[in-house]
């Protein structure tokens, strides 16, 4: 087998992949699939046109992956028409599921994949937006995953770091999504926290409690966001704070800092503030400092940007902001934003309307909408 020839060969297949209309993730995995298919055929029969039969099995496989992935919208759409089920039993195995869902056979980023959309009950489109990923790769993914455990006993449970990673995606697409998955995923998460003395699976718990608290406050009452600076601060639950703070503050005492507990630390200084101008950015952007430090993530880095314009001006937020990758989501709000703080609204209202037309839900998009119209008007324009 020529390896030179394949690799050779690979940008070109992969650009009329393209050009016949497949989206550059879809026709990558079609090509890496034809290029597997080729180590397997060409050493007991070489094709006489090796590009022309490149050509042909990726296409095939693009089109049978846009079938696959067409049933697979369809059986997800019958699956949410279906009515709500009757009584079941009282025994919840729901937090087991989790656990077996994260199988050692599979990596850490499939078994999550895996677990959202077999138990966590999110559809393909929805964890794909989570993981900044077309929805055809990560159907991909869920795919792989399924045919891994497929041969295996799934009598080896995985790892906590996975599972926590799937109540954080659960509990995010249900407080900002479009599915109500948030007060489920708290209780899963204080059962894992009563099963398993870790600080991190408490640094869980104590960050989605501080986010829950300020729930009724993030909508108005024709269903609008209000921002977090703008929110009424006497409709956060303050026992659900208290709980939340008392949580973290067992969980840092044990000097094992990881992601988590340093995300509810910063969601703990936005609930400890009385206003919002009192809020401490400093010491929040010093808390962004640590999670960059952990994960090394862009949307880390992105809230990073907005803390840093809160504690050393608009400028510096920007300057920061100018160091990250632009096609990150909600990075054009937060350049309308830092570009409002700095007095600049003209720049603001296009990218407030810009980042309108990206928005990953209907909420978002008014509210984004509805900055760039206040400052159109506020300019006459």
């Amino acid at each position: 087998m020529d390896e030179a020839l394949l690799r050779s060969l690979t940008p070109g297949v992969l650009g009329i992949l393209v050009r016949r209309g497949a989206d550059f993730a879809a026709a990558e995995d079609a090509v890496q699939d034809a290029l597997v298919d080729a180590v397997r055929a060409w050493p007991a029969d070489p094709p006489r046109d090796p590009k022309g039969w490149l050509v042909s099995v990726a296409w095939r496989r693009f089109l049978d992956a846009t079938r696959s992935d067409a049933a697979r919208r369809r059986r997800e759409e019958r699956v949410e028409e279906e009515p709500v089920p009757g009584p079941v039993a009282a025994a919840d195995d729901t937090l087991q599921l989790y656990f077996l869902c994260a199988h050692p056979s599979l990596t850490p980023s499939s078994a999550v994949a895996l677990t959202l959309r077999a138990v966590g009950g999110l559809t393909t489109r929805q964890i794909a937006q989570a993981y900044l990923v077309p929805e055809a790769t990560m159907a991909q993914r869920v795919s792989r995953a399924k045919r891994t455990v497929s041969g295996v006993r799934l009598d080896r449970p995985g790892d906590v770091a996975t599972v926590l990673r799937v109540l954080y995606l659960v509990f995010n697409e249900g407080y900002s999504g479009d599915v109500d998955l948030a007060a489920e995923a708290i209780r899963l998460t204080r059962q894992l926290a009563a099963a398993i003395d870790h600080p991190e699976v408490a640094g869980l718990l104590a960050l989605m409690l501080l986010h829950h608290a300020r729930r009724a406050a993030r909508t108005a009452p024709d269903g609008s966001l209000v921002p977090l600076a703008e929110q009424d601060r006497s409709r956060w639950d303050t026992g659900a704070i208290a709980e939340g703070v008392a949580i973290l503050q067992g969980a840092l005492a044990r000097d094992r800092l990881g992601e988590f507990q340093a995300q509810a630390a910063v969601a703990a200084l936005h609930a400890d503030a009385p206003t919002a101008g009192e809020t401490d950015w400093v010491q929040i952007v010093e808390w962004y400092d640590e999670l960059v430090g952990l994960t090394g993530n862009p949307v880390v880095r992105l809230n990073r940007a907005v803390a840093v314009g809160e504690a050393d001006g608009p400028r510096a937020g920007l300057a920061a902001l100018a160091e990250l990758d632009d096609t990150l989501p909600r990075h054009t709000a937060v350049a309308a934003y830092l570009h409002e703080r700095d007095g600049d609204p003209v720049t603001a209202a296009r990218l407030y309307a810009e980042a309108a037309r990206k928005a990953p839900n209907l909420a978002e998009r008014d509210h984004l909408t509805r900055q760039a119209a206040r400052l159109n008007a506020g300019r006459g324009g």
